[in-house]
C-alpha cells in the first residue's frame, strides 16, 4: 500500500487515539498548572513506577514496518446484546451495563454513573480518519437514564470524547470527575461541561453512599503535539452498597505493583473491570496495555472476587484480531487454573448485577 499523505494522517490519528501520538495539525492547547508533587514536576505528570510513552519514531516504526502483521477486522461486527437500563437501581444492588470499549453505565445507590463514555463514530482528533466503530453502543444514547456522574480516566481519544461529554451535558448536566488537567481539556472546548479535577488518592463523595477514589495506573496521556503528560491519568475504586468496584480503563501490567497496592489500600474488592485488548505488537504495547495473560495476573494481584474484561472488540486500535482477546483470556484462565466464570470478556449490551 503506498504511503500517501492521507494515510499518514489517518494512521497518526489512529495512533493518537491509542497512545497520544502527536497530532501534527493541532495547535497549542491549554494545560494544567499546579503545585509540584511526587508525580508532577511543575510541567508534566509522571509515574515513578511506570514507563515513559513511546516516541513518534517508534510509532512510525510500528505503523510502517514491513514486518507488521495487522489482522483484518470485519467492517461490522454487531453484538448480540442490547440493553435498556432502568431509571434507577436502589438498595444494596449494583447493575453494570457494558456500552463498549471502555464505556460503562454503573447504577448504584440510586445514582447513574457513566465511565469513559464514547458514543461517537470515531475515536480520533479528526472526523475523516482514525479508528471507527465496528458495532453500536450497547445502550442507545436515547435509552440512557438520567446521568448523574461521569468518570473520565484520561485524555486519550478513546476515553475522553468531547462530543459525547457535550451531548451528556446538554441532556443531563452531570458532574464530571476526572484526574487533574483533563478538566482544562474539556472546558477549553465546551465550558458548560461540569468538570471537577482530582489527584491520585483523592476520595470524592458522589452521594447516596457512593464514593470514588482515584488511584494510580500504569499509563499516560496526550491529545496533541504539546500536551504529552500535561494531564493526569487514573483508575477508579468505587465504593457502592454492594462492595468496592475497581475500574481500570487503561493500564500496562509492569510488575503488578499498581494492582497489589490497590488491594493493600482498599481491601476486599467485589469486582474488577480490567482491560484485555489493544495489546499487539507486544514490543510497543507492553508498557501501556495489558494482554489477557497480564489481566489474569492483575486479577490475582488485586484479589477481586470477580472480573469483567473490556477495552476490546469495538475499535481496532492495534494489530490483534477482533476475537483474539476473548480467546486468549480463556487460555490464560485455564493456564492459571482460574474458573472461567470468575473473569468474563464482555460484549456491548451485556449486563451484570451484583
Amino acid at each position: 500500500m503506498p504511503i500517501t499523505r492521507r494515510r499518514v494522517l489517518g494512521l497518526l490519528a489512529g495512533a493518537g487515539a491509542l497512545v497520544g501520538a502527536p497530532s501534527l495539525w493541532m495547535s497549542y492547547m491549554k494545560t494544567y498548572d499546579g503545585p509540584v508533587s511526587d508525580h508532577f514536576d511543575g510541567l508534566t505528570f509522571f509515574d515513578p513506577d511506570g514507563s515513559p510513552p513511546k516516541s513518534l519514531r517508534e510509532v512510525l516504526r510500528w505503523q510502517f514496518s514491513g514486518k507488521r502483521r495487522r489482522a483484518t477486522w470485519p467492517d461490522w461486527a454487531p453484538s448480540p446484546h442490547a440493553d435498556t437500563p432502568p431509571a434507577r437501581v436502589d438498595g444494596d444492588k449494583v447493575r453494570l451495563s457494558f456500552v463498549g470499549h471502555a464505556s460503562w453505565l454503573i447504577q448504584a445507590g440510586g445514582l447513574n454513573i457513566l465511565v469513559d463514555p464514547v458514543w461517537s463514530e470515531r475515536v480520533s482528533p479528526v472526523a475523516f480518519a482514525g479508528p471507527k466503530r465496528h458495532n453500536d453502543p450497547g445502550i442507545a444514547f436515547e435509552k440512557l437514564p438520567k446521568i448523574d456522574v461521569v468518570l473520565v480516566s484520561h485524555g486519550h481519544y478513546d476515553h475522553l470524547d468531547i462530543a459525547t461529554l457535550s451531548r451528556l451535558t446538554k441532556n443531563f448536566n452531570p458532574r464530571v470527575v476526572t484526574p487533574l488537567g483533563n478538566d482544562v481539556t474539556m472546558r477549553s472546548t465546551d465550558p458548560t461541561i461540569k468538570a471537577e479535577a482530582f489527584d491520585w488518592h483523592d476520595r470524592v463523595e458522589l452521594g447516596e453512599g457512593v464514593a470514588v477514589h482515584l488511584v494510580p495506573t500504569r499509563h499516560w496521556t496526550a491529545r496533541g503535539l504539546f500536551d504529552r503528560n500535561k494531564a493526569l491519568w487514573a483508575s477508579f475504586v468505587l465504593e457502592t452498597p454492594a462492595g468496592k468496584i475497581y475500574v481500570v480503563c487503561d493500564s500496562g501490567y509492569g510488575d503488578g505493583r499498581h494492582f497489589r497496592r490497590v488491594a493493600e489500600k482498599h481491601g476486599r474488592l467485589r469486582l474488577a473491570i480490567l482491560p484485555i485488548g489493544a495489546y499487539e505488537p507486544r514490543w510497543f504495547m507492553r508498557d501501556q496495555h495489558m494482554n489477557p495473560e497480564d489481566a489474569v495476573k492483575a486479577l490475582a494481584d488485586c484479589g477481586a472476587e470477580q472480573a469483567l474484561g473490556h477495552h476490546h472488540f469495538t475499535f481496532q486500535l492495534t494489530d490483534e484480531a477482533i476475537d483474539a482477546p476473548a480467546k486468549a483470556l480463556v487460555e490464560a484462565l485455564d493456564a492459571a487454573k482460574i474458573p472461567q466464570e470468575r473473569f468474563v470478556a464482555m460484549m456491548p449490551g451485556q449486563v451484570v448485577e451484583i
